[in-house]
């Protein structure tokens, strides 16, 4: 029966709709049994076995019950409900028609509606005059209360008039806000109202304009009488209470006219005012001259005190959160940067813009001002960033570097024009201690440049380095305009030979002074001291520096050469042939200028005796070129290299005893030369020649023929297997190898004559 029932029930239409209830079943006869099979597992325990019947039965009795219960109570409930529901309905239905009737009735009556437009209009005037009834006593007082107010002012009585004022505005407010949220405010409300109160006006501006003045003389005030300036302080945050109110509960309240104050911003804002007028106001023409010293050493003096005020007193006289030091910091900051940056931007000089830019860079972060001991730590302007915009010192450094140009120009220009001028004197240039012939010229130079970058230097390291490379730059422009200077001094003196009268021995002080310039240029650099290692001159400087001595070398070779050409004129001669005193007294002419030249420092010197000595040279090889003596006979050939040997032997005895090594010398070309001559056998010359050509490599096929014709006894065979041998055995020259020959010019051959209009025979 059991399993009969168990099939019936799972075969339910009820669990066909509750699948969930068959689980549940299954669920709970597999833990029933699971349960049994515990209790149940000893023999023993089946003893007890009715019990637990019993038990189960009673509590499947009890549940059973508790379902029913709750079903009937749940019927119940439905039913109750389905009756409200019914009857619901039925009052709906009621009401519609109801008011399908009112609906009727109300289009018909619409006509008796406009009859109310009068009442309402007298319920309107009703309701004005009981507010007007409700502040008549109020409004009654308010001339009377303006005119306290007033003598209140008057009398700098702030706080008591600021008190009197807040209760007319706060009787203004109110009878605005009654009417504004009755709906009662228009314009012709609005204008009788403020009509009325218009005594308000007055009074506000009388009040602002004294605690505008009492804060325009804040600065005095804090020392003479703090209380006032109390006084309008407690009535600025007066005003800040009352506008902080209307704002928060502007969604839903009416704000009056006139708000926010605004008069915490205010404050600052004339306080910002008060400063830049005190201190920030000023022309370029006012500060011309020692003005622009003045002005900035009054700005630190001022700022300092004020600051200092700001800090020990001000600050006691305002609410923490006015935070009243850090913002008068940046208002001092803010208006002297501006007034800083306006100041640079109009033309000044070379001083006016060092006065500023020192100030700028190294007074007003001093412990004499901003970093003063008074103020710190409560003052810093560390944070605020730099007082001048670093675009604008770099502009104004490079605008310093163009006015010390300028007159860097100007200054070289003249000391030049001095240096000139003092060519011409009938007097010998001055000496220094060692004898040496010198001027002024390269310590007044050297000064300017030093002056000047050294002066750079005290406001940034960028603008000392600007100012050097301009000052290398002007040197070398310099260095160029001296040069054109030489030029001229030399043309002077070719127009007139006993002009000036000091000629060399003033080429000589401009060769000491090229050198005192180029040893004393390193000091000069940025970096540059004793103790370090020495700094390199600028290539293109060192390129002037030897081209302005090259020039005055040149000037005084040109003038040696003066003198030698009429002794070389002799040169070679049968008088020279003979024994003449040609060569003693061109050792006389070079013994002299030597003896000049000793003026001159040693470098230099050890210069000049060599060039003196290629020059006697060239110009004795020169003058052999010229062919004006050909040997007739072996005996003239033996005459002519004696010679040769002789003055070879006594200019190179004169430059060694001078200062100039054998191995220095190029006087030994004409011992070599005189080989040449002194050769018996002309078919041995090719290889005499050959030896010479491999000395002496930049000789030419022309300068081998002039010298063969000093011969007189070289056949058109032996000259032609000469200049084959050369053709085979060409020469490349060495490194560093000094020319001989190179700047020897051979006179061309002479033309047959030739008859006018003919041909050459």
């Amino acid at each position: 029966m059991g399993m009969s029932a168990e099939e019936e029930d799972s075969s339910s239409p009820k669990d066909e709709e509750w699948p969930e209830v068959e689980k549940a079943e299954k669920l709970a006869r597999g833990a029933a049994l699971k349960w049994a099979s515990g209790v149940f597992y000893h023999p023993d325990k089946l003893e007890g076995l009715g019990h637990y019947w019993r038990r189960e039965t009673q509590r499947n009795n009890s549940i059973q019950s508790r379902l029913k219960s709750t079903v009937q109570s749940y019927l119940e409930g439905v039913s109750a409900g389905l009756e409200q529901l019914c009857m619901a309905t039925d009052e709906v239905q009621s009401v519609c028609q109801d008011l399908g009737t009112v609906q009727w009735n109300l289009l018909g009556s619409a006509e008796c509606f406009q009859n109310l437009e009068q009442l309402r209009a007298v319920v309107t005037d009703h309701v004005q005059l009981g507010l007007v009834v409700q502040s008549l006593p109020q409004l009654v007082s308010v001339h009377e209360l303006l005119s306290q107010t007033l003598h209140l002012l008057h009398d700098q009585h702030l706080l008591e008039a600021h008190a009197g004022l807040m209760v007319l505005e706060r009787l203004r407010d109110n009878t605005l806000s009654q009417l504004h949220h009755s709906d009662l405010l228009n314009a012709q409300d609005l204008d009788i109202v403020e009509s009325y109160f218009s005594g308000l006006q007055k009074v506000n501006e009388e009040l602002t304009r004294q605690l505008w003045n009492i804060i325009g003389r804040s600065m005095k005030l804090v020392h003479e009488d703090p209380a006032l300036f109390v006084s309008a302080v407690r009535i600025i945050e007066r005003e800040e209470n009352i506008d902080a109110l209307f704002l928060d509960t502007r969604s839903h309240h009416f704000l009056p006219p006139g708000r926010p104050k605004s008069w915490r911003q205010k404050f600052y804002q004339v306080l910002q005012e008060t400063i830049t007028v005190a201190h920030f106001q000023a022309s370029h023409a006012d500060m011309k001259g020692p003005g622009m010293a003045r002005h900035l050493a009054a700005l630190q003096s001022n700022i300092l005190a004020e600051l200092c005020v700001v800090k020990d007193l001000m600050v006691q006289c305002c609410p923490v959160h006015y935070n009243i030091v850090n913002v008068c910091t940046i208002m001092y900051h803010q208006g002297l940067s501006s007034h800083l940056q306006d100041i640079l931007s109009w033309d000044l000089d070379k001083q006016e813009i060092f006065i500023v830019l020192d100030w700028v860079l190294h007074v007003y972060h001093s412990p004499e001002m901003m970093s003063h001991p008074d103020l710190l730590p409560e003052v810093d302007v560390s944070t605020l960033g730099p007082l001048v915009p670093p675009e604008v010192v770099d502009h104004m450094e490079r605008k310093y570097v163009v006015k010390v140009r300028g007159n860097m120009t100007e200054w070289m220009q003249r000391t030049l024009e001095v240096e000139y001028k003092e060519w011409f004197r009938e007097e010998e240039p001055e000496m220094d201690h060692q004898g040496f012939f010198q001027s002024a010229l390269p310590v007044i130079i050297m000064q300017m440049l030093n002056e000047n970058i050294r002066v750079a230097s005290l406001i940034t390291d960028s603008l000392q380095q600007k100012v050097y490379t301009m000052a290398m730059d002007e040197l070398e422009t310099f260095l160029a305009r001296l040069r054109e200077a030489l030029v001229e001094y030399g043309k002077e003196h070719q127009r007139d030979r006993a002009k000036p009268k000091y000629y060399v021995p003033y080429l000589l002080a401009v060769l000491n002074n090229n050198m005192v310039l180029s040893s004393s240029i390193c000091s000069l650099h940025p970096n540059g001291d004793l103790l370090s290692e020495p700094r390199e001159i600028p290539t293109s400087l060192k390129a002037a520096l030897d081209r302005t001595q090259k020039k005055a070398c040149q000037l005084l070779l040109e003038e040696l050469l003066v003198d030698l050409q009429p002794l070389y004129m002799q040169l070679p001669s049968r008088k020279w042939l003979s024994g003449s005193q040609l060569v003693n007294s061109t050792c006389e002419v070079i013994d002299k200028y030597v003896r000049d030249f000793a003026r001159v420092r040693k470098p230099i010197f050890k210069l000049l005796l060599s060039e003196s000595e290629h020059l006697v040279m060239s110009q004795y090889l020169r003058a052999l070129m010229q062919k004006k003596l050909v040997c007739k006979s072996e005996e003239e050939r033996s005459q002519f290299s004696h010679r040769l040997l002789q003055d070879a032997t006594q200019l190179g005895d004169l430059f060694h005893s001078l200062g100039l090594d054998k191995s220095e010398q190029t006087i030994e070309v004409i011992v070599a030369l005189q080989e040449l001559i002194r050769l018996k056998d002309p078919a041995l010359l090719s290889l005499e020649v050959l030896g010479f050509v491999t000395k002496y490599p930049d000789i030419s096929d022309e300068h081998v023929s002039a010298l063969l014709d000093l011969r007189g006894d070289v056949s058109k065979e032996v000259r032609n297997m000469v200049m084959e041998m050369m053709a085979q055995n060409p020469q490349a020259l060495p490194e560093n190898y000094q020319p001989i020959f190179s700047n020897i010019l051979v006179p061309g051959p002479e033309l047959p004559f030739c008859l006018r209009k003919g041909k050459c025979a």
